[in-house]
C-alpha cells in the first residue's frame, strides 16, 4: 500500500457561522492522507495506473473556494467525498484547519476518515 499526501493546501472559503463569516472568505487549510495499491503503477510508470492527484486537487480547489458551509463538518466531508469517488482509494483522511478561528489558539480543525469496504 502507498500513500499520496497533499499538505497544507491554503485556500479562501465562505465558513462559520456568524454575520461577519458569512460575508468574507477565510483562510482554510487542509491536510490529505490517500491509502491505495500502488502495485501496478510503480511497476509500469504510468499515470493512467495510478491515483491524479492533480485531478482530485484541482476538484477539491472549486468546491472549496465555491463553498458557502456554516460547519467545517461539511466542508470536510465533501472534500472526502471527492477523494472516495477514484476506485482506487482504499482509505482517506481528511483535515480542515481555520486558522485563528479562537482566540488563544493558532488553529480549529476537523478530522474524517473513510475506509473503502
Amino acid at each position: 500500500m502507498a500513500i499520496i499526501r497533499i499538505t497544507n493546501l491554503k485556500l479562501r472559503s465562505i465558513i462559520g457561522i456568524n454575520d461577519w463569516e458569512r460575508k468574507k472568505k477565510q483562510r482554510v487549510v487542509i491536510n490529505i492522507a490517500i491509502r491505495f495499491n500502488a502495485a501496478k503503477s510503480s511497476q509500469s510508470d504510468g499515470i493512467g495506473d495510478t491515483i491524479d492527484y492533480k485531478s482530485i486537487t484541482k476538484r477539491i480547489i472549486k468546491k472549496v473556494t465555491g463553498s458557502r458551509y456554516y460547519l467545517l463538518e461539511k466542508l470536510c466531508q465533501k472534500v472526502l467525498d471527492i477523494i472516495m469517488e477514484h476506485k482506487m482509494v482504499k482509505e482517506a483522511l481528511v483535515r480542515i484547519d481555520k486558522p485563528g478561528a479562537l482566540r488563544f489558539a493558532d488553529s480549529v480543525s476537523v478530522e474524517l476518515s473513510a475506509k473503502r469496504r
